[in-house]
């Protein structure tokens, strides 16, 4: 991986009125439409580490395991995302995925487990992931194995698995 690329900082996460794109799904579920993202997304509620309230975010589910029923998420943001901090204090959390709502444990994939997911949707999405990369405000790698090492090694991803 070159220097350039092991350097980069993580993008903070957007605050204020830049946040409101971000968060606009959230009323999607509230209003009972989160269905129409299937699996592809899903909507977790957690509880702030600070304030002891609960917190919602909406997540891109980067692979589900249909047998396990388990959805897998990257935090875009890092380990500075506030719904990835909150998840280390309590993982214990919810998730409302196909219009059904989980009560589930997130626990974060070890380095190499989280290559081979990243692999599987690179697959599946060849321009998904650097688009997403993209629109965060990451510089991504054009070689495929410098970017996939890039995912790996600062993109934490978390398994929910269900309770």
């Amino acid at each position: 991986m070159s220097q350039e690329h092991t350097l980069q900082k993580i993008p903070d996460p957007p605050r204020g009125w830049r946040a409101i794109p971000w968060r606009l799904p959230i009323w999607l579920y509230r209003l009972k439409l989160g269905w129409v993202f299937g699996h592809r997304a899903l909507l977790l509620t957690h509880i702030g580490r600070v304030s002891g309230k609960p917190r919602q975010a909406v997540l891109e589910v980067v692979h589900y395991d249909k047998n396990a029923n388990t959805h897998y998420v990257a935090s875009g943001f890092g380990e500075g995302a506030d719904w990835y901090k909150n998840l280390l204090h309590n993982p214990n959390v919810t998730i409302q995925a196909a219009g059904k709502s989980i009560p589930v444990v997130a626990e974060r994939l070890n380095p190499s487990d989280a290559e081979e997911i990243y692999q599987g949707y690179h697959r599946r999405h060849p321009k998904a992931l650097r688009s997403l990369a993209k629109l965060i405000g990451y510089i991504i790698p054009e070689d495929e194995a410098e970017m996939l090492a890039f995912f790996r090694d600062h993109i934490p991803l978390v398994a929910f698995r269900p309770r």
